[in-house]
């Protein structure tokens, strides 16, 4: 069974308009970097699938591990963290980002996540009905 795993973390908009501020309080609202990742190793990983996104190509994870400095087994963890929050997708051993933009990435996970409560709704009802509530 295939699922998506959505978080959402809401704290103030950064003070800063530094990009790199703001991409880490958009990707962290976003539950993709953990207090875990301390060399910001996801946040580098992110940010080599978001400048692709320019030139439209597609990384193997030998090649983002060349980009970001890092070890090809930490990025293939979280690539497949990434994969997991819906955000980025494979084909052909290529990864990218589902979207062509943030913007379009907050309408995706915003689809995806009505979607699920759509579901547990549903399945709650049915849930109510068999208990006669």
């Amino acid at each position: 069974m295939r699922y998506t795993r959505i978080t959402v973390i809401v704290g103030a908009k950064p003070e800063r308009t530094d990009i790199n501020h703001e991409i880490q309080w958009f990707a962290g609202s976003l539950g993709l970097f953990g207090l875990r990742d301390k060399d910001k190793s996801c946040f580098r990983i992110f940010i080599a699938l978001l400048q692709s996104l320019k030139t439209g190509e597609r990384l193997s994870s030998d090649e983002i591990a060349f980009r970001t400095k890092l070890a090809r087994g930490t990025v293939v963890h979280h690539l497949n963290n990434l994969m997991d929050s819906g955000i980025v997708r494979v084909e052909r051993n290529k990864y990218f980002l589902r979207m062509d933009s943030l913007q379009e990435m907050v309408d995706y996970l915003k689809r995806d996540a009505d979607d699920a409560w759509t579901r547990i709704k549903d399945v709650a009802r049915d849930i109510d009905k068999k208990l006669g509530l």
